[in-house]
Parts: C-alpha cells; sequence; structure tokens
C-alpha cells in the first residue's frame, strides 16, 4: 500500500518526452523489459540504438520513472510510477498550458476538429452523468 502510494506521488511529478512515453508504455505493456528486449520492441517503431535506450532508461531513471533488478547478466526495467497518474499529470498540463484550465474549450477544440460519433457522444454523457453532483456523482 505505501509503495503503491508513492508511486502514484511519483507520477505526479514525472513529465515524458515523446520518446519517453514510447519507451514508458512498452515497460507499462509488458514489463519487466532488458535493454535487449526494449531494443527490439522498440525498433520498428523508432529505430533507435542499444546506446539511445539506455540513455533513455538512464534519463527515466533520474526522473524516477523506471527501476531496474538485478537479473542475472542483464538488469530488468520496471516502470516505477502508473501509466494513469503520469497521464492525468500530462492531461492537467495541456489543459493549463494551452487552453487555461478550461475543460469545455478543450472539448469544444476536439470536436471542432475531428468531429464526434455518436458513441463518443454517449459516452460524454455518461461521464458527465456520473459527475454531476446533483445525482450524488
Amino acid at each position: 500500500m505505501k509503495q503503491q502510494k508513492a508511486k502514484e506521488q511519483n507520477a505526479a511529478q514525472v513529465e515524458l518526452s515523446p520518446g519517453e512515453w514510447k519507451l514508458m508504455n512498452r515497460l507499462w505493456d509488458n514489463a519487466p523489459r532488458t535493454i535487449t528486449q526494449l531494443v527490439s520492441d522498440l525498433a520498428g517503431d523508432t529505430g533507435w540504438s542499444k546506446h539511445t535506450v539506455i540513455t533513455m532508461l538512464n534519463r527515466l531513471e533520474a526522473k524516477g520513472a523506471v527501476r531496474y533488478e538485478e537479473a542475472g547478466r542483464a538488469k530488468a526495467y520496471f516502470p516505477a510510477v502508473e501509466r494513469e497518474g503520469v497521464a492525468l499529470n500530462e492531461t492537467e498540463s495541456l489543459l493549463e498550458r494551452v487552453y487555461g484550465g478550461s475543460l469545455g474549450l478543450l472539448v469544444n477544440a476536439f470536436v471542432q476538429q475531428k468531429g464526434i460519433t455518436e458513441q463518443e457522444r454517449e459516452e460524454l454523457l455518461r461521464i458527465l452523468e456520473r459527475a454531476d453532483p446533483k445525482k450524488g456523482g
């Protein structure tokens, strides 16, 4: 329980570059991973060399986003933060930077640019219903 709380607190402080998101998504989807496995996992998408992956892992470790355990001759890397916490942090940052904190402006921009399907509209309405304070959400 204490470790989970620490992961959530760390996630709120972690900001990831687009490349770091690629690597972290691999770890969140399939941890633990060795450097060799990560190079292979990312090869088709990024073409990164072993040295690039090592550099990225070192950066992520310094940020507190990954940790490793010795696993024989190789290190096994694990995420040290929860995906949901990092995603929420990124979303809040985007909302504040780009839309001045206005959720309405963010949603409007997406709807105006991309449109909205009936299924997405219904999903948004369900979310808003659950969040309605008059209905105990």
